[in-house]
């Protein structure tokens, strides 16, 4: 029988932030972390932080630090602390599975970006479908056909 290791955090969340800011960087972001950081653990990686505590403690730290640069800085929730000995790549040899997602990740948020700060600029998005029309590429009410259409 396997043996039932207890968690090393009971009652905590762990958090990653991911960066990709021609703003800022993962040692920018840690910075600010660690201004608010109370009683939080803050564990700085290539991609950004991974931050565990109390949830709310954590979200007031994400709250923070995501003000240096909103439309450039995602989160994202993690099921295992840092060093959770069935998880940590100390104990499995190379690197966590997962960080081959956040690899995979990193690739497409830059667009998601893009689309955040659009947003934030509504002068840009056309007012009426009328105008929609005159522009190029498809239009809402086109796509909602094809949707249905594929249903």
């Amino acid at each position: 029988m396997k043996e039932v290791i207890p968690p090393l955090y009971a009652g905590t969340v762990t958090k990653y932030v991911f960066i990709e800011s021609y703003k800022a960087t993962p040692d920018d972001i840690a910075a600010r972390a660690y201004e608010v950081s109370g009683g939080v653990m803050i564990k700085e990686t290539c991609f950004g932080l991974q931050i565990t505590g109390k949830e709310e403690e954590v979200e007031r730290v994400i709250s923070h630090v995501r003000e240096l640069d909103p439309a450039h800085i995602y989160v994202k929730d993690r099921g295992f602390p840092p060093g959770d000995p069935r998880r940590c790549r100390a104990n499995l040899g190379g690197a966590r599975p997962g960080y081959f997602g956040h690899e995979h990740e990193m690739g497409f948020i830059r667009r998601i970006a893009i689309g955040l700060e659009k947003l934030d600029s509504p002068s840009d998005i056309p007012a009426s479908e009328s105008e929609q029309k005159n522009t190029e590429g498809l239009s809402v009410k086109r796509l909602m056909e094809l949707i249905i259409q594929e249903a």
